[in-house]
């Protein structure tokens, strides 16, 4: 018997920004016409529906970094993030047009795009990366609420080093990008307010960390991993190209919004999150407030998504394993990703460039790179124009150049982290 697809939602989320959005996979048999993107589902949600789960998806946390990656680069950052916006819904298009080029059934998955694309290998090679976002963005996570706990709770009897707690809260899918937007406007507002008396400085351009700072930056537009989900949910899917464009534009306004005033106010002093340059102790206690609440109910999520994907590749349920086995190792692998998720963000307690790393390493090549290489594979290159072959070229380069030199000034960046602390 078919699942209406109204009823029971699943809860999904954005391995990036933690926000939430509904998941439609789980009731594709509910889905008619779900093969072909020009006609109308009897099921599925709006344009509007389609908008607001992109801008949930993408508009997280990274955006409060966007200053910091402008001192990282210089101004020229500017120019990157316009690059990142256009090059992003470019991608976001590619991407879904991926899954109607494998053959006569969609593609579910972009891990299904990297299988189809370029066999076995390309699917586990996306897969790999899908997973370091997943564990990599759960301990950046855990490191920014260890650093607001410790920042709210200083000088008072709870204050700690690095302290930790979650509850799992059902939320609606705007929570996070409200929560983002609320601390955007408040930095926005209280940096005005309290402009700095001292003379600011600025650099037009860093070229050695150009690739660092378009890591961070690749950081706040990630969110291919979900597309296909959104698209897939949409009752007119031929409008997601509208959707995609008015939903990375929308989170791009946000974006500029944080970045330019940012780095002109606070220019090399800049910090990431860039709450941390208020003067002003009631807005960055507010921030760090809402912040620290959006990540505690995301962190959750995030953790059993990862746990999903092992269990699914090991076989982890009741028909392979019984009830008892199939309940200890579930358990046991919770334990064991927990326990190496709390180390690291307990020794790599560094927000800003821990994120750059997670960035260059995995969502540049993400975010940029795969979606062109399994497009052009699936559909053929000659019978493109030259000027969107260029395009689709700086396209990837882009993301093989954040990936490479973006993960070399990553790592030295920690790497002098700890050197600074020891």
């Amino acid at each position: 018997m078919q699942k209406d697809v109204n009823s029971n939602p699943t809860v999904d989320v954005d391995i990036v920004s933690g926000n939430y959005l509904f998941k439609p996979t789980e009731y594709s048999s509910s889905f008619d016409n779900v093969d072909d993107p020009t006609a109308t589902r009897s099921h599925g949600g709006s344009l509007w529906h389609a908008y607001v789960n992109i801008v949930c998806i993408v508009a997280g946390t990274g955006a409060l970094s966007l200053p910091y990656a402008l001192k990282q680069g210089g101004w020229i950052g500017i120019l990157i993030l316009f690059l990142a916006w256009f090059m992003s819904i470019t991608t976001g298009r590619l991407l879904v047009k991926c899954l109607y080029a494998g053959g006569p059934k969609r593609l579910s998955s972009y891990k299904d795009i990297g299988t189809v694309a370029f066999g076995p290998i390309g699917g586990w090679v996306i897969f790999f990366f899908n997973f370091i976002i997943l564990i990599g963005a759960s301990i950046l996570y855990f490191v920014l609420i260890g650093q607001n706990l410790h920042s709210l709770l200083k000088g008072t009897p709870g204050e700690l080093t690095l302290a930790l707690s979650m509850k799992e809260v059902a939320f609606t899918s705007a929570i996070g990008a409200f929560a983002t937007l609320a601390v955007v406007l408040i930095v926005l507002i209280s940096s005005l307010q309290n402009l700095p008396t001292g003379p600011i400085e600025h650099d037009d351009v860093i070229w050695d960390q150009f690739p660092v700072a378009l890591s961070t930056i690749a950081f706040s537009f990630a969110g291919n991993m979900v597309y296909p989900n959104v698209e897939r949910s949409m009752k007119n899917p031929q409008q997601w190209n509208k959707a995609v464009t008015l939903g990375l534009s929308s989170c791009s306004v946000m974006y500029f919004l944080t970045a330019v005033p940012g780095y002109y106010i606070y220019g090399t002093t800049a910090l990431s999150p860039v709450y941390n340059n208020l003067a002003n102790q009631g807005a960055r206690m507010a921030s760090q407030i809402i912040i620290t609440i959006h990540v505690l109910l995301a962190v959750p999520i995030l953790l059993t998504s990862l746990s999903l994907d092992f269990e699914a590749m090991f076989g982890i349920t009741q028909e392979r394993r019984g009830k008892t086995v199939e309940f200890v190792m579930r358990a046991s692998l919770r334990v064991i990703i927990m326990i190496v998720v709390c180390v690291v963000a307990i020794y790599v307690p560094y927000f800003g460039d821990l994120l750059s790393l997670i960035g260059s390493f995995s969502n540049c090549l993400l975010v940029f790179t795969f979606p062109v290489v399994c497009y052009l594979k699936l559909t053929g290159v000659r019978n493109k124009p030259i000027y969107m072959l260029a395009w689709y070229a700086l396209t990837v380069l882009l993301g093989i150049v954040g990936l490479i030199f973006g993960t070399i000034d990553a790592v030295k960046a920690l790497i002098s982290d700890f050197q600074g602390a020891a």
